[in-house]
């Protein structure tokens, strides 16, 4: 699955780039989900396919940073991840993580005025400061501290680590080089505990958020 997945973003970005046509944007976008936000600003490089020239693919970058109050993040390794039998959490008062990633885009242009599409990000790094937090496990809580897992990678499903941001979007040309866009955010964040506080059925210190949130935002054709 792994393999596929990489195998078909390499031909797709191959067959872009071998396309003479190209165009950027930048965005800036907010989203806001429950007791958590995000705010985020993105540049990408874009090569248009087809004799049409609607269909877009790019590559670029992306700041987010993640916001929330009172969240709850779960076991992140994909062995426990996968079942809810093996799941711990982690409650964090007050989470900040500000991500830095390589990201990709897909974008189809129906019309001079509406297109949509899809980003995900690919690699990067995430920092912020150490956090105070409850360990859960079962009906124990236990004092921790934690800070933003360091390294970002897309590895599909329970395999991504770090945090990574992804949204599904529509988007409004008000002019000919500005746009609005609307668009649903599904954002990977991830925190590791000094220790591993999880030791059942596994040693782990890696817990993740996975948050769904509306988001709005304005893009800039350059």
């Amino acid at each position: 699955m792994k393999f596929s997945t990489s195998l078909l973003l390499l031909l797709m970005a191959g067959a872009a780039i071998a396309q003479n046509k190209t165009f950027n944007f930048g965005s800036v976008t907010g989203a806001i989900g429950n007791s958590q936000g995000s705010a985020s600003i993105a540049y990408f490089h874009n090569w248009k396919l087809g004799k049409a020239e609607r269909i877009s693919v790019g590559l670029g970058g992306r700041f987010t940073s993640y916001f929330g109050s009172d969240q709850y993040f779960s076991s992140a390794p994909a062995a426990l991840a996968s079942d809810e039998n093996k799941i711990d959490s982690l409650l964090l008062p007050s989470a900040n993580v500000n991500a830095l990633n390589i990201a990709l885009t897909f974008g189809y242009r129906f019309s001079i005025k509406f297109s949509a599409g899809f980003s995900i990000d690919a690699l990067g790094v995430s920092f912020g400061a150490r956090q105070s937090g409850t360990h859960l496990s079962g009906n124990l809580g236990q004092a921790t501290t934690a800070k933003p897992t360091s390294l970002n990678a897309l590895l599909i499903g329970n395999n991504d680590r770090g945090t990574l941001n992804s949204e599904f979007y529509v988007r409004y040309f008000i002019t000919e080089k500005i746009g609005i866009k609307a668009a649903f955010q599904y954002l990977f964040t991830e925190y590791t505990t000094d220790t591993e506080v999880q030791q059942i059925p596994e040693p782990n210190d890696r817990f993740r958020n996975k948050a769904s949130m509306f988001s709005l935002g304005v893009t800039k054709m350059f």
